[in-house]
């Protein structure tokens, strides 16, 4: 046998190997289960990703002016409109401005904190102003926020989206 029929060998060899652990992997996870030799979910996760953010996104702007001269007016979508005042579930990442480290009152962002609304990268419909009912420590994980949804189009000190009597539901693993 030459030294490159052997190496072949070894290539088909370590493919099948491959396969045969990620069926094993597969049907050791927890969260599936077989039936009649159909993989299924064996429940729903309803967490990250949200179908919540698309929505968010929708929200364009118009040009409007007020006693203090022009400013960008957030023109809620259809579904957006719908949302408001309704208990909301989001995932992102926490960004603190009031107290730093820990605090009731910060900011969560679709984005991860590089690529945020702050660092240029996405617009106001990409965070939350979150008001939280206790105080949360500062973490660069993910974390999923429950709280009452507030649309605001009048107070430039506001962002465009509050989240009222929030509770922080916890770090999101993978």
């Amino acid at each position: 046998m030459k030294a490159g029929n052997v190496k072949h060998m070894f290539k088909g060899k370590a493919v099948v190997t491959m396969i045969v652990l990620a069926a094993l992997l597969l049907l050791s996870r927890p969260g599936y289960s077989q039936k009649g030799g159909v993989y299924k979910q064996k429940s729903t996760y309803s967490g990250f990703p949200s179908l919540i953010w698309p929505k968010l996104y929708a929200t364009s702007f118009e040009k409007a002016k007020d006693d203090l001269g022009e400013y960008d007016k957030p023109v809620f979508s259809d579904a957006v409109l719908a949302m408001q005042g309704k208990v909301v579930t989001l995932p992102g990442y926490m960004m603190p401005f009031e107290n730093g480290i820990k605090g009731n009152h910060f900011m969560l962002s679709s984005l991860p904190i590089n690529a945020c609304f702050f660092c240029g990268v996405g617009g106001p419909e990409t965070v939350v102003e979150v008001f939280a009912l206790k105080s949360m420590t500062y973490t660069e994980k993910p974390i999923e926020v429950k709280g009452k949804l507030m649309l605001n189009e009048r107070n430039p000190d506001q962002m465009i989206y509050i989240l009222e009597n929030a509770e922080v539901l916890g770090e999101i693993g993978f």
